[in-house]
């Protein structure tokens, strides 16, 4: 056997077949196969390629994270197909281009294939005759309740009854009438008169969330949807089948009424309730949040997050907010509070102080705590927590950002595993000086005897607790919606977060005030952005080597964990 060394060469990647097809004249090529609701590669279809050719084709029931239905039938065209001779071999017109016949009859975009040569045609008076047929028929027996509806500037009916809705409607007899404001779970309302019995709703409970508990009853007009005898529905995803709702059907108990739509600032940010990371969009108006809606990534969350996450902002707006900058009970500001803190620091002798930073805390906040962690010396840890996780995107680490932790330095071992060491610490008087982010530790064995040991103890949090009553100095930090940062995920998936409303009173951002302090104990400057900041951590970190802010983008990036 020879000893000289071999290069082993990877195989190499199929290259993706792909076919030509027109598009309203114009020609395009597809792939032959796209990943279908799954995952799956399945034959393209009319209205993927329409979307690769960036032609709206007007539909309800399709969605592309769902099985397809072809239901609704908006989104009908007109087509047409190489023709083929007596010996199956394309006819040629006199230019040499193969001879293209129009099919009779019209084709659903969602789910017809495609096939080499095909022609779509997307804008023709009979695709439009067929279009305002549907949405006449869709209009029929909808009510007219635009004003009070609050999907109204989000309606897809609204919007295409713009464009192929007629003024007057043809209709004389009275209106099919349906259960209204009905009680189909406990974070929802139906009104089944605007339903259009898309099956949205259906397939997405009983294929993504694994919980088949809707379906429709009687027939024709009288269609209903409801939840299956015997059922409620009532499982962590259910306010999806809100989002997916064309139309205003299905309505969130929570959002019912409290704001219109178009009045909404959206901010692209995460949810911080687990460590799944889900991307959201925070609707919010003069500085009050109103919800929070999944935004799509399909690297982590695709187009969904659960009703836990999505409802867990209240405590944002809490009248309790820890709004002052305090030193030893006393309000002061903040420039008097972090000299003397950093004064202390720089006294504090190499061994004696601790510090447990918050899992909840940003990768950059996490960062500088650790730069403190070095400059004094100082065991650090971070607390768990953990829940019961599921198949979808619940994670059972219900912290948001415990690789952060550990990437950064704050928590080499076991979370927690440090916390009887500080305890011990503190009760001996090695301990004089502790440093909290974001936790009371008296839930977590280091009690208020143990606190009121201490020469020096900082806070900083966001809600009053027992820990933050003993604080010697405490700091008022912010929830992650009113401030900008990044978390990594349970996967290593590095994610940027923007600030959606501003903070109460004196609060900060945690990684203001922390720079602050580490330019005075450490001398360490340069990032007074977040954007210098996450690069700054991105040239110390391993882990986040080559990474920056810019190039985070709005999916994030994944690192080694």
């Amino acid at each position: 056997m020879s000893t000289a060394a071999t290069t082993e060469t990877k195989p190499a990647t199929p290259a993706i077949e792909k076919i030509k097809v027109k598009v309203d004249g114009r020609e395009i090529e597809v792939p032959k196969l796209m990943p279908d609701w799954s995952g799956k590669l399945t034959p393209t279809t009319m209205i993927q390629a329409c979307e690769l050719a960036k032609t709206d084709v007007p539909h309800y029931c399709y969605h592309p994270k769902l099985p397809v239905a072809g239901n609704c039938r908006m989104c009908l065209v007109e087509f047409g197909t190489p023709a083929l001779g007596p010996d199956r071999k394309p006819i040629l017109n006199p230019d040499g281009a193969p001879q293209v016949r129009k099919s009779p009859r019209p084709a659903i975009a969602c789910a017809t294939p495609i096939s080499p040569g095909m022609e779509i045609y997307t804008n023709t008076p009979g695709v439009k005759q067929m279009r305002e047929g549907v949405l006449e028929f869709l209009l029929i027996n909808h009510p007219l309740d635009c004003p009070i509806c609050d999907k109204a500037g989000e309606c897809r009916l609204q919007e295409y009854s713009l464009d192929y809705g007629a003024a007057q409607s043809r209709l004389v007899e009275p209106k099919v009438h349906k259960p209204k404001a009905a009680d189909l779970g406990p974070r929802i309302v139906l009104d089944d008169e605007r339903c259009i019995l898309c099956s949205r709703c259906i397939r997405f409970t009983r294929d993504i969330a694994g919980d088949d508990a809707l379906g429709f009853i009687n027939r024709g007009s009288y269609s209903t949807l409801t939840a299956y005898p015997g059922r409620v529905f009532d499982n962590n995803y259910t306010l999806n089948t809100v989002d997916i709702c064309p139309v205003g059907a299905l309505t969130s108990k929570d959002f019912r009424f409290q704001m219109r739509a178009w009045f909404l600032k959206e901010t692209q940010s995460l949810c911080a309730s687990c460590a799944t990371g889900c991307n959201i969009t925070i609707g919010s108006r003069e500085e009050k949040i109103y919800r929070y809606e999944p935004r799509q990534n399909d690297a982590v969350n695709s187009c969904w997050m659960c009703d836990h996450g999505r409802l867990n902002y209240k405590w944002i707006g809490r009248e309790d907010r820890l709004k002052e900058v305090r030193v030893r009970g006393q309000k002061t500001t903040w420039t008097a509070a972090l000299n003397e803190i950093a004064d202390k620091l720089k006294n504090t002798p190499a061994g004696s102080a601790a510090i447990v930073a918050s899992a909840r805390q940003t990768n950059e906040e996490l960062w500088l705590l650790s730069k403190w962690k070095a400059k004094l010396g100082a065991v650090s840890d971070s607390i768990p927590r953990t829940g019961e996780g599921d198949r979808l995107l619940v994670s059972a680490d219900r912290n948001p950002n415990t690789n952060g932790a550990r990437l950064t330095g704050i928590c080499f071992t076991e979370m927690g595993a440090q916390l009887p060491q500080i305890a011990h610490g503190i009760a001996s008087g090695k301990i004089k000086t502790l440093i909290v982010f974001g936790e009371d530790v008296t839930q977590h064995g280091i009690g208020a005897e143990l606190l009121d040991k201490l020469e020096t103890l900082v806070v900083s949090d966001i809600l009053p607790n027992a820990t933050t009553q003993r604080a010697h100095y405490l700091l008022p930090g912010c929830a992650h919606a009113e401030k900008r940062g990044t978390f990594t995920n349970v996967k290593g998936r590095v994610q940027k977060f923007m600030k959606a409303v501003e903070p109460p009173g004196d609060a900060r951002p945690e990684w203001e005030f922390l720079h602050d302090v580490v330019h005075h104990v450490t001398g360490r400057n340069g990032f007074l952005t977040i954007e210098g900041l996450f690069n700054e951590l991105a040239k110390d970190v391993p882990a986040f080597n080559g990474l920056t802010w810019a190039g985070l983008g709005d999916t994030g990036a994944t690192v080694p964990i």
